[in-house]
């Protein structure tokens, strides 16, 4: 009888930890897709500035149509990327779509933005400051959302491959999650402040 409780006893204490370590993983897979969805907030931000910022400088650039239309593209490619990451936050393909999209509007907002540059007329208008200041407020605050994700990221993956949680992990299907990183062809231009002056 003594046997029995005491392999009884180290059950219950061995499915109590099982049971703390599967909540601590839902718990860090909870908190990466929370700090994917402020990335979300930021990003539509920074969609719904796009067409604003085109709409007024149409006006003054009439004859940069290639470039009104690379950014429109580019916007809208990088809306579908921000649609199929936040359907699976933390898959590696969903990541590198999202990335290689914002990578391409980074490049068509630059064109846009030396476009700008030529034309002191547009430069000093009110609506295209405000415009301006606003969309690199906005990239700042998608860069500090996107190393939130990276550290939950991170964190989630870490929990998921140490030792006893690995057990746990793979008894339950926790797949490793992507970082939401720059394509190596574009880490110099992304990496690179966006330039406005007035």
């Amino acid at each position: 009888m003594g046997t029995l409780l005491i392999l009884l006893g180290i059950v219950v204490v061995v499915a109590f930890f099982a049971v703390g370590i599967y909540n601590g993983l839902v718990m860090a897979r909870n908190a990466y897709k929370n700090a994917f969805a402020q990335i979300d907030v930021q990003l539509q931000r920074r969609f719904d500035l796009i067409p604003n910022l085109v709409e007024t400088a149409k006006g003054y650039l009439s004859h940069e149509r290639e470039t009104f239309e690379a950014v429109t593209a580019a916007r809208a490619a990088a809306m579908n990327g921000l649609a199929a990451a936040k359907a699976s936050p933390g898959d590696p393909a969903a990541m590198a779509q999202l990335s290689q999209a914002e990578g391409m509007l980074n490049g068509a907002l630059g064109r846009l933005m030396v476009s700008v540059e030529a034309y002191p007329e547009l430069k000093a208008s009110q609506n295209m400051m405000q415009l301006s200041e606003e969309l690199t407020s906005t990239e700042n605050k998608v860069a500090f959302a996107r190393q939130a994700f990276n550290d939950s990221v991170m964190a989630y993956n870490n929990k998921r491959e140490v030792f006893p949680s690995s057990i746990v992990a793979g008894m339950f299907n926790f797949a490793p999650a992507a970082l939401l990183e720059i394509p190596a062809d574009q880490q110099a231009a992304v990496r690179a402040a966006p330039k406005v002056q007035f």
